[in-house]
């Protein structure tokens, strides 16, 4: 095989791995249920584990968001809420819900429906 069709298959071998793990935001939609109890609120502030006002989720790059969540699943970032409901996430379901937030659904209380 010559080194540019290695090359050819390579490059496709990324995009089809990209392409799998990208979130899609349909079903992002189905999972947000938890999330928008808080993070659905247009200027909600919680007060455990003290008064704050809960970050916006819609809008932020859906890299930032799987990060965040596979922190809070690891320990990594203290929030005991959203540990507890990281914990119950897979990877799949982290891509999907960074897909949906990520294309600025949820930036409402009305949005999402």
């Amino acid at each position: 095989m010559s080194r540019t069709r290695i090359l050819i298959a390579a490059v496709a071998c990324v995009f089809a791995t990209s392409a799998q793990a990208a979130g899609d935001a349909a079903a992002g939609k189905q999972k947000v249920f938890q999330c928008m109890g808080c993070h659905g609120i247009q200027g909600w502030k919680t007060a455990f584990p003290e008064v704050y006002h809960v970050p916006k989720l819609g809008g932020q790059h859906a890299a930032y968001l799987v990060a965040a969540l596979k922190q809070y699943k690891s320990g990594d970032r203290d929030h005991t809420t959203m540990r507890s409901i990281a914990a119950t996430l897979s990877e799949q379901d982290m891509q999907d819900i960074a897909a949906y937030y990520a294309q600025g659904a949820g930036t409402s209380p009305a949005a999402g429906k």
